[in-house]
């Protein structure tokens, strides 16, 4: 089995105003890094437009006319203070979406081990009736949702590592006993939720905040004292992650202080206990990481171990 990459050009028809930090060049950084040799190997999928159906797993049929209808004719319309959208955005959340569904069926049926989905707009900060943070639809949280449904596990895990907590997620999954979501992120930091006091309604979402200035090494220890275990013990039957590298040192909205060999090692504990409990199936999806190198540097870090592990 191989890894799978989902991507799109319609990633790059959704518009943000100028110096907005999640822009059309990330998926320029993400392509050129990915375009070495040492990734020829990849399969390379494009991700279908998700339907109504799935958003619905999620979101109220109003708010997602709500979104639908906001989608300007020209120009850039701005939902809140940072999430904007432009004429090509609605297309390119719904492929977003599309691709994170399609990759839980790509590993579901044994087609790829793993995989990476390289899209935008992100996804882990939408609740269920209010964009935020970029994002428009819960896209790991739908995908996950997507699993249990269409595939009947009981057993998903959402892991995400992005510098800011997936409140999204959170918020999308609160009462899912099916689901255990773990987010590890900057604390104090925007948007303010992650304490470890949020539980989830069937105590199930575990938050790990990080201290400004946290390296490698505290970050790996909180992994491997926290985080990992309680993976073992819930046993995923597949493993989702909000995968975002704004937690780099080099990432200009953040001040955690990771580096592209620990965004390998944290894939490489992942992919660990797919492999333990699940076949190695897990899904991959982009969300923050707004230095242009960085951000580059760390997905092929990080889709080089899934590749490893995949193979």
């Amino acid at each position: 089995m191989s890894t799978a990459y989902l991507t799109h050009p319609d990633a790059s028809a959704h518009h943000t105003p100028p110096g907005h930090p999640e822009q059309v060049a990330r998926m320029a950084a993400i392509d050129a890094a990915l375009g070495a040799d040492e990734f020829a190997a990849l399969d390379r999928i494009e991700p279908p437009l998700t339907d109504n159906t799935r958003l619905r797993l999620c979101h109220p049929p109003e708010y997602i006319e709500r979104i639908r209808m906001a989608m300007p004719a020209a120009g850039i319309y701005q939902l809140d203070a940072d999430t904007h959208v432009s004429p090509g955005s609605m297309t390119a959340a719904l492929r977003a979406v599309g691709g994170a569904c399609h990759a839980v069926d790509l590993v579901m049926a044994g087609t790829a081990r793993n995989a990476f989905v390289a899209m935008r707009p992100p996804g882990h900060h939408a609740e269920r009736d209010k964009p935020m943070g970029f994002c428009l639809f819960g896209t790991v949280a739908i995908a996950a949702r997507h699993a249990m449904d269409a595939h009947g596990l009981s057993r998903v895990a959402v892991v995400d590592f992005d510098v800011h907590h997936g409140n999204g997620t959170q918020d999308l999954l609160w009462d899912e006993p099916r689901a255990l979501f773990i987010s590890s992120h900057q604390m104090p930091l925007w948007p303010g939720s992650g304490r470890p006091q949020e539980r989830g309604g069937r105590n199930n979402v575990i938050n790990i905040p990080l201290a400004p200035g946290t390296d490698g090494a505290t970050f790996r220890r909180n992994y491997e004292d926290s985080v990992l275990p309680q993976l073992d013990r819930f046993a995923p039957e597949l493993v989702l992650v909000s995968a975002g590298f704004d937690a780099h040192r080099d990432d200009p909205l953040a001040q955690l202080d990771l580096v592209e060999a620990d965004f390998a090692w944290v894939t490489g504990a992942l992919c660990d206990i797919a492999a333990r409990h699940c076949d190695g199936r897990l899904v991959s999806c982009l969300e923050g990481g707004y230095d242009l190198p960085a951000l580059g540097a760390s997905v092929a870090a990080h889709v080089r171990v899934l590749m490893e592990k995949g193979a």
